[in-house]
């Protein structure tokens, strides 16, 4: 499992993790309340998660976040990390839509490029991930018009019983994989300059073009 290191035991560092997501991905961070609170949802069903659904989602997580002159996602083992998030942190519905996924993201991979996605190249899996962006982008957006009114309802009445209908798998596992990278020892020390808490406070910290931005 990757290690929860910066973000581990800091609601407000949590916090700015999750804005960071949410912009890098255009919508709010799916289990991100519950990530808040230390998660285990009160969902029932246990999602049953194989090796091979294990190895996948690694593969899929190392083309979002691919080694460069810093380790990748996969180094982190992201999928074991999505693994963990979805069981205690997703709810039924959620759940059931990111289990679907794995299966849909290998049977729309041969379809593009008649291979599954772990057989694909490097760029091959790259291509293939850009159009799934598209895709899941347009979902959401086709959700969020869709429930447009109830949500308005609900946030004017103050209502709980609004509950929003689970984004786009893709969604997820891009969350999920930046959500357990940036939360990690690599993705904090290594793809980012950490900022140890507590230290002394430099107003005015060198900074040249190219530096690696903070974790808090």
């Amino acid at each position: 499992m990757p290690t929860l290191s910066i973000y581990k035991n800091n609601i407000m560092e949590r916090r700015e993790l999750l804005k960071m997501i949410a912009l890098l991905t255009g919508g709010v961070v799916i289990g991100g309340d519950v990530f808040l609170s230390g998660c285990k949802t009160a969902a029932k069903k246990e999602v049953g998660f194989t090796a091979e659904n294990i190895s996948l989602l690694d593969e899929v997580g190392d083309t979002i976040i691919p080694e460069t002159d810093t380790p990748g996602a996969k180094a982190t083992k992201i999928g074991a990390f999505m693994q963990t998030m979805v069981t205690d942190c997703y709810t039924e519905g959620e759940q059931e839509v990111f289990y679907k996924g794995m299966s849909q993201i290998d049977e729309a991979c041969e379809k593009m490029h008649g291979k599954s996605f772990v057989e694909c190249s490097p760029e091959k899996r790259k291509a293939f991930l850009i159009t799934l962006e598209k895709e899941a982008k347009d979902f959401n957006i086709l959700r969020d018009d869709k429930e447009k009114v109830s949500r308005e309802n609900a946030r004017k009445m103050n209502s709980p019983d609004f509950v929003m209908a689970p984004s786009h798998y893709y969604s997820m596992m891009k969350q999920l994989t930046l959500m357990g990278y940036f939360t990690s020892e690599i993705g904090s020390k290594q793809a980012l300059r950490l900022l140890p808490v507590p230290g002394k406070y430099i107003g005015d910290y060198p900074y040249k073009k190219g530096d690696k931005a903070w974790a808090i």
